[in-house]
């Protein structure tokens, strides 16, 4: 079982950068690849980022390519999404996802641990 719990989020205005964090419970958080995902009013959960168990990794949505960049450090069983160049649509709630995989495809396809969220406002 892995529990996840995210951090970081708040309101900031267009342009300018936010950090989530989350921290993974588990001796399996170096084994698994770990993601981000989000949500906004009236909208499907959409997917993010992802990063495989190594690290050495990672995969993007469009849409956040090249503002987003994903990463985590095993030593602390965390992993970060650094949010730049934010936009009035980056508003949602971020998750925090886990899959039984070390492939960063994996959280696309099924994610089998998710965290509670943390609201992210971004203000026109």
């Amino acid at each position: 079982q892995v529990q996840l719990v995210e951090s970081g989020g708040g309101l900031v205005q267009a342009g300018g950068s936010l950090r989530l964090s989350c921290a993974a419970s588990g001796r399996t958080f170096s084994m698994y690849a770990m993601g981000w995902f989000r949500q906004a009013p009236g909208k499907e959960r959409e997917f993010v980022a992802a990063v495989s168990a190594s690290g050495s990794s990672t995969i993007y949505a469009d849409s956040v390519k090249g503002r987003f960049t994903i990463s985590r450090d095993n030593a602390k069983n965390m992993v970060y999404l650094q949010m730049n160049r934010l936009k009035p649509e980056d508003t949602a709630v971020y998750y925090c996802a886990s899959a039984r995989s070390s492939s960063a495809q994996a959280i696309r396809v099924k994610s089998d641990y998710w965290g509670q969220g943390t609201q992210v406002t971004v203000s026109s």
